[in-house]
């Protein structure tokens, strides 16, 4: 029976599985983007490295992990740590794109991300420092399971003291908003930002 527990080193792998297999908008992203390790080295191991005790995984019950949650307590200062830390680690793999780039293919427009941490620094949600990204393969969705990750994360964060989250998202991804909304996720505008290109969403940690 799966359940859920604190992440360990070796579900590395199974992690960065999860990531890529996701990332489309929910869907498989294997087609966008060549090298395997891209989005993983956007979204996932810098949680992993820099915050491993808000990091959580859905366990088979076999030992495998097949979801995770991961987050951060203070996001300013986790994006301080991704480009001190984390972005040296992998910034030269993955080398941002020139500014010359008029039609940048998908890993172009991932490596930017990567080399732009304050991007997720936005004073709008400063009153949600916390941010968390999730992540289920499609045989575990629509089970309770991703209910029981967001609810794990939220009790570690109010126990640091952290009383609001955030996440962003794609507009697309409509299954995903709807379950969102259904944990207690609201919009919130953000000025400058495309809502046809992210959407933001917050909420306390308290529940």
């Amino acid at each position: 029976m799966a359940f859920i527990r604190s992440y360990r080193p070796g579900d590395r792998a199974a992690v960065f599985d999860i990531c890529v297999r996701t990332a489309d908008a929910g869907g498989d992203s294997r087609h966008l983007y060549p090298d395997s390790e891209l989005v993983p080295s956007v979204f996932a191991a810098p949680y992993l490295e820099l915050e491993p005790d808000l990091a959580f995984v859905l366990d088979d019950g076999e030992g495998r992990a097949v979801g995770y949650i991961l987050g951060v307590a203070d996001t300013p200062r986790f994006a301080e740590a991704y480009r001190r830390d984390w972005l040296p680690v992998v910034g030269d793999r993955f080398p941002a794109p020139g500014d010359d780039v008029k039609d940048p293919t998908p890993s172009q427009i991932m490596a930017a991300m990567l080399h732009d941490p304050e991007r997720m620094v936005l004073p709008e949600l400063a009153g949600h420092p916390a941010h968390l990204h999730i992540d289920l393969l499609p045989d575990r969705q629509g089970q309770g399971h991703g209910r029981a990750l967001i609810h794990t994360l939220l009790d570690a964060l109010s126990a640091r003291g952290v009383e609001g989250i955030h996440l962003s998202m794609l507009p697309a991804n409509t299954g995903a908003r709807a379950f969102y909304d259904r944990v207690g996720f609201h919009e919130i505008t953000v000025p400058g930002s495309d809502p046809d290109d992210v959407t933001f969403l917050v909420r306390g940690t308290a529940r």
